[in-house]
């Protein structure tokens, strides 16, 4: 650090999709592409070996490996007091996972957990589990509830490669989910999300029961505890909101004091700006809640901009955050901007998550549908002024909207986006995510995806509101093809709709700051009426082709 400078013998991997994790100061374990055959159909490595500094990356010891048909094979490190303990995590599909400790000597052994399970850290002694699926360690034992935090003895286990006692950490109510866990010192720190609202609390052990409280951070907000230390009683959590820009918190565990110490400045003039939580009635009867920010005096004559965002997948919850972007070029010009917590997400844990996986996954669709209703019907907008965005699985969703309710919507926004449903796991890293969508070649499945595969249902005699198709020529998660060969059949049935292809950055779309500016400000900058143009018509400015406002 002192002379700023690459220590001599340091380890220099190729460029790889793999992973490291540090054994000690002179030992890594490597999860990379060795040559030959050890990358997964998904493109992430299955073999693990352990490289010692000043040896050759080719004569590293291989310690665990997985197979082809697994998503990938990752190394990672946890702390027993003062020594070291490596596990490796063979996600064989996207949510089975099996689990190897990698003792120093010997050969890998399988921890005796769910393959619907995800191990969190390590604290006095307990290794914490977060559950996926219903779970019976032992017949004729309790059973802990799919959503539920575990623990039992790490040391008890590695003495004798058996599970021991497990303890219930909590297990959240129906409209509660675990979202992070760190340990620190004195206590295992745990996030919620309780009806999307972010609370964290501190979890302690007195060796039979698990004990919590609630720690004094902002409410009514997101909050992401941000650095956590297993030698420290001091944690930092990053808070915001729809209209409170993020601030950095500081809080001690020992005595239960919490303080802002750093803010980042706002951006717009949240000054009669309200935000508000509503919940619509999807098709099944489920209650799908969403949030709608909008100025208070906000007319509910139909005639409001609003932006939909959704997303609905991979168990990730959708929470308030803060955009001086949307802030500034949208909110403070009277649009109202609308966030979906459908299912497919995370918000209530794995079964609002489960609900909506492979030939389930309409209802993940219905949901978005009945928030859009639900906006039309309380007068906040109609579908000339309502438009829809959504990226990478949001992208699908902005998809399967275009094409089974282009009544309900004016414009579309589809980023990064998966179409081709029939064809997603034969692209890049696509094959890992049948855990979600399903195998195209089940009967079953596939004809379900068909159903559903923005692609394969495009009516050339059907009107369709404006898409905005966006996508990266360098994306390596989602192929930008998904985009190129929608682009051209809307093309080829005359259908009006715009493109842009990054050809910097990848999936996240990290382009340079000019570039996403300038498409940022084109996005919302028109507030002329729009009606929408039809094959053969002259086409203006991409700024106002856009845009969807009166």
């Amino acid at each position: 650090m002192a002379s700023k400078s690459f220590i001599k013998d340091g380890f220099i991997i190729p460029e790889a999709k793999g992973s490291t994790a540090w054994e000690n100061e002179d030992t890594l374990i490597v999860a990379t592409d060795w040559g030959g055959d050890t990358m997964t159909t998904s493109g992430y490595p299955f073999v693990n070996k352990r490289w010692t500094r000043g040896t050759p990356l080719d004569s590293a010891e291989e310690l665990v490996r997985g197979d082809k048909t697994d998503v990938g094979m990752w190394p990672y490190r946890v702390e027993l007091g003062d020594r070291a303990i490596m596990f490796a995590s063979e996600a064989n599909t996207f949510y089975d996972t099996t689990t190897w400790w990698l003792p120093e000597d010997g050969s890998p052994v399988q921890v005796p957990v769910p393959a619907k399970s995800n191990f969190q850290d390590v604290f006095k002694g307990q290794a914490i589990l977060t559950l996926e699926e219903d779970w019976t360690p032992k017949e004729g034992g309790p059973t802990f509830a799919k959503g539920a935090m575990v623990s039992f003895s790490l040391q008890d286990f590695m003495d004798t490669k058996t599970l021991p006692e497990v303890h219930l950490v909590l297990s959240p109510d129906a409209r509660s989910a675990i979202s992070s866990v760190s340990a620190a010192r004195s206590a295992l720190v745990v996030s919620m999300l309780q009806n999307v609202a972010s609370t964290v609390y501190a979890y302690d052990f007195d060796g039979k029961t698990w004990t919590g409280r609630k720690l004094d951070l902002p409410e009514n907000g997101a909050i992401s505890v941000s650095s956590v230390n297993p030698h420290s009683d001091i944690i930092f959590a990053n808070v915001e909101s729809f209209l409170r820009p993020d601030a950095l918190w500081y809080c001690n565990l020992e005595d239960n004091t919490a303080k802002e110490i750093y803010a980042l400045p706002e951006r717009f003039d949240a000054t009669g700006l309200v935000v508000e939580q509503h919940e619509a009635t999807s098709k099944d009867g489920t209650k799908v809640p969403y949030f709608i920010v909008h100025k208070k005096d906000m007319p509910h004559d139909g005639s409001t901009p609003t932006l939909l965002y959704g997303y609905g997948g991979f168990q990730v919850s959708m929470r308030p955050s803060y955009s001086g972007t949307l802030g500034k070029l949208w909110l403070e010009n009277g649009g109202a901007y609308v966030l979906a917590n459908i299912r497919g997400g995370g918000e209530f844990g794995p079964k609002w998550h489960q609900a909506g996986l492979k030939t389930k996954r309409q209802v993940i669709y219905d949901d978005f549908i009945v928030v859009a209703e639900d906006l039309i019907a309380k007068k906040v907008t109609s579908p000339r002024h309502l438009g829809i965005r959504g990226g990478s699985n949001g992208g699908l969703l902005m998809g399967v909207m275009y094409t089974q309710r282009p009544d309900l919507f004016n414009a579309v926004l589809c980023q990064v986006p998966l179409l081709d449903m029939l064809r997603y796991n034969q692209l890049l890293a696509g094959a890992s995510w049948m855990g979600e969508y399903g195998d195209p070649s089940d009967p079953v499945e596939g004809a379900f995806l068909r159903s559903i595969s923005p692609y394969h249902n495009v009516d050339p005699n059907k009107d369709y509101p404006q898409i905005f198709l966006m996508t990266s020529t360098k994306d390596d998660r989602v192929h930008p093809g998904h985009a190129r060969k929608f682009g051209k059949l809307l093309e080829d049935d005359g259908k009006d709709f715009l493109y842009y292809e990054n050809t910097n950055g990848g999936h996240s779309g990290g382009e340079p700051a000019g570039n996403r500016a300038s498409r940022s400000a084109g996005l919302s900058l028109s507030f002329t009426p729009f009606e929408g143009l039809r094959a053969g018509e002259s086409r203006p400015s991409t700024l106002s082709r856009l845009s969807w406002c009166p």
